[in-house]
């Protein structure tokens, strides 16, 4: 439930998540335009390595699939926190229908 505080030309410079704002602050759907523009532009300038951090995740995770996959790890070495990460990363790669270079079913770890 964001609320946004505006600058004097109209435009979003705040956006708050506190349920009792201070006065000023204006109620708005997280799926209004000006809203998720304002929000992706925050995080776009704040962090110029965003994107970059993005795509190196994906390497990593096709990296650690791959030394599964030939043998030179074991899914089990890694802390069971992790193995919950990259499980949870595997299945939403799966519904998102991402192109995987590894064969999640040798990646998957299955208790059983």
């Amino acid at each position: 439930m964001p609320y946004i505080n505006r600058s004097i030309d109209g435009s979003i410079q705040a956006v708050s998540l506190v349920d009792n704002p201070l006065p000023g602050w204006e109620y708005i759907e997280v799926t209004d335009i000006e809203y998720t523009q304002f929000v992706d532009n925050t995080l776009q300038t704040q962090n110029p390595f965003r994107e970059s951090d993005i795509q190196l995740v994906r390497v990593l995770e096709d990296l650690i699939g791959l030394l599964i996959e030939r043998d030179v790890i074991r899914f089990t070495d890694f802390h069971s926190a992790a193995q919950q990460r990259l499980n949870d990363r595997q299945m939403l790669r799966k519904q998102t229908r991402g192109y995987n270079l590894i064969d999640e079913e040798k990646f998957m770890f299955n208790p059983d």
